[in-house]
């Protein structure tokens, strides 16, 4: 059973992953992936610097990546050419790790952690989604203290994304994380017995 693990920024997608790790599940997290797509040496690395050039590799030939934002941050015609590249890249390398969770655990929950499901209009590859949520107030409070943002960019990063509406459309299932971690768990364990219920596992 393939299940969409979403949430906004700082709504506590990681720390419900990591839950439903402890419960049995297989996590495949697309950021990961999204960084492979364009480690030094892939072919994804050597198609972006085609389309943007040598400036965007440090002097070790690394990704530069704030060197990489400057160029697609107000560009939106820049940052669809990359989409394009990178896009294409992530979605083999989750096909195959798919396929080697699938082998390894027969019949098993493979939860792929994707923040931008919504926006991305992914919903139908999945059997379910779980939406991670909190309120804008305290995802807001999460950015300036634990991650040191100042209001106005934790502001810009939550209204970039979709609504806690727009999520909630696409849930199956809800978890909510304005509550203590350990009625956080229990919310996951219960979402976990109800996948596997699902999947007839």
């Amino acid at each position: 059973m393939l299940v969409a693990l979403t949430g906004g920024i700082a709504a506590g997608k990681s720390t419900v992953a990591k839950m439903l790790a402890d419960c049995g599940a297989t996590i495949v997290d697309a950021d990961l992936l999204a960084r492979e797509a364009v480690a030094t040496g892939s072919p994804g690395l050597a198609a972006v610097v085609h389309e943007f050039g040598s400036q965007i590799l440090t002097a070790d030939g690394v990704l530069d990546r704030p060197a990489l934002g400057r160029i697609i941050f107000d560009d939106e015609g820049a940052r669809r050419r990359l989409e394009a590249i990178v896009h294409p890249e992530v979605a083999r390398l989750s096909a195959e790790a798919f396929a080697a969770a699938a082998e390894k655990n027969p019949g098993g929950i493979i939860v792929y952690d994707v923040p931008l499901l919504v926006e991305a209009g992914r919903k139908a590859e999945f059997d379910a989604v779980v939406v991670v949520e909190a309120s804008d107030d305290l995802r807001l409070h999460r950015l300036t203290t634990e991650r040191g943002l100042t209001q106005d960019e934790a502001a810009s990063r939550v209204a970039a994304q979709a609504t806690n509406e727009q999520r909630r459309a696409v849930a199956d299932f809800v978890v909510s994380t304005e509550t203590s971690l350990e009625e956080t768990r229990r919310e996951v364990q219960s979402v976990y017995e109800k996948l596997l219920a699902l999947s007839g596992s």
